[in-house]
Formats: C-alpha cells, sequence, structure tokens
C-alpha cells in the first residue's frame, strides 16, 4: 500500500475503464412514439401555455404508449458512455451490440426527428473525422446534454493520453 501512488480523482484511473453516464432511449426512438408525439403537438392552439393538443390526446392514447415503452424496457438497448468509448448494451442482460472508441468521434450530431419534439428527444449520430457514421442513438432525452458528455469524456480522453505520451517521452530509456 505505501508504493501505490495516489490517483488524481479518487476512483478515476487511466488504464481503467469507468462507466461515465448511462442512459434508455425513450418512446421517440420509435415509430408509434414518434406518431404519437406528433399527434401531441398537432393542434397550435393554446389555452395559457398548454396545447390543446396536450389536453386532448395523451390520456385517451396512453394505452398505445405503454407498448413501446415495455418492447423498449424487455427488448430494446441501452446506451453506456464510458471514459473510453460509447456503448449499446441490450436494455436486460449483459450482452454488448456495439462500441466506438471515443478517439474516433471527431463529431456528435443532433437530428429531432418529427414526433421527438414533444419527448423533449433527438438521435445522436457519432461520425469520424472523415464524416463516416459510427454509431446512432436514437430517441436519447435531452440530447444536447448527453452530446456535451460524449464530447468533454472524448476530450478528457485526448487530453490524458497527450499527458501519458509526455510522461512517457521524458522516462530514460
Amino acid at each position: 500500500m505505501p508504493n501505490q501512488k495516489p490517483q488524481a480523482i479518487s476512483g478515476v484511473s487511466a488504464s481503467v475503464e469507468n462507466v461515465i453516464r448511462i442512459e434508455y432511449p425513450s418512446i421517440a426512438s420509435t415509430g408509434l412514439g414518434k406518431m404519437l408525439g406528433s399527434l401531441y403537438n398537432s393542434m397550435p392552439l393554446q389555452f395559457g401555455t398548454v396545447k390543446l393538443s396536450y389536453l386532448l390526446f395523451p390520456l385517451p392514447t396512453a394505452p398505445l404508449g405503454l407498448i413501446p415503452y415495455t418492447l423498449l424496457k424487455l427488448a430494446g438497448q441501452r446506451y453506456i458512455l464510458t471514459n473510453r468509448s460509447m456503448q449499446k448494451w441490450a436494455s436486460l442482460g449483459s450482452r454488448l451490440l456495439s462500441q466506438v472508441a471515443l478517439s474516433q468521434v471527431a463529431e456528435v450530431l443532433v437530428e429531432q426527428l418529427p414526433g421527438q419534439e414533444f419527448y423533449k428527444a433527438a438521435d445522436l449520430e457519432l461520425l469520424a473525422a472523415d464524416g463516416a457514421p459510427l454509431m446512432r442513438l436514437e430517441g436519447v432525452k435531452r440530447a444536447e446534454v448527453f452530446r456535451q458528455s460524449i464530447l468533454e469524456a472524448r476530450d478528457a480522453l485526448m487530453q490524458v493520453e497527450s499527458s501519458l505520451a509526455t510522461i512517457q517521452a521524458r522516462q530514460p530509456a
């Protein structure tokens, strides 16, 4: 124990992959969810600050919304951001579906599709330096916030790798 170097941030190590954030897609990632979201925003007439369509449609269509919600929980995905990668996992169990190293991510685009506005959700597209799509995260709630988390994790990783390379270069051979 006395020979162990203290960590700069407690519980975080440059050599270990740590989870930063976990997100589950909303029903805005499904066709039925987007259709319901479009219906809920279909009437611009407002009573005070509430749209008329918010008063008329959500309660009668709530059972329809339960269908994609249940399917997403049982057979959907979850998105896990770590200090090294962005990962897609099955929502239940421990099956990794896909993974992209943060060092490959050059940009993260936010695309809000029709029907996702009601849920305050959007799709995120992770792009490589050449503009090629690496991964798409569908129906992410507060997508701008998650986008910022991905970019900050990527930037932190790049700074750590640069610092470690500088330190290694200083080491006597």
